[in-house]
């Protein structure tokens, strides 16, 4: 399953918002990918997730993969948009 979003908030996916992915995530028992510009990371790990250096207005995908990877998906799709760091596509 995967969810597609383009990020809004002025300085990309900085320390802030990488945080709040990632520890949103972190208590999903599913696999979790966050992909920007042909390259993919963790969305578990923060240090993926901000290696990627994604900018504003960029679009980036979210796959998960498990059990609760629908659940996952809703959850990260509440976040991005109540937080205001991206829509979805």
């Amino acid at each position: 399953m995967n969810k597609t979003f383009k990020i809004t908030v002025l300085e990309g996916l900085h320390a802030r918002p990488a945080t709040l992915l990632v520890t949103t995530v972190s208590a999903f028992e599913s696999e979790v990918s966050i992909t920007y510009n042909g390259k993919s990371a963790n969305l578990k790990s923060i240090l993926g997730v901000m290696s990627l250096a994604v900018s504003p207005e960029s679009i980036i995908e979210i796959a998960a993969e498990g059990s609760d990877a629908s659940e996952l998906l809703d959850k990260v799709t509440e976040v991005i948009i109540s937080q205001g760091i991206g829509e979805e596509c």
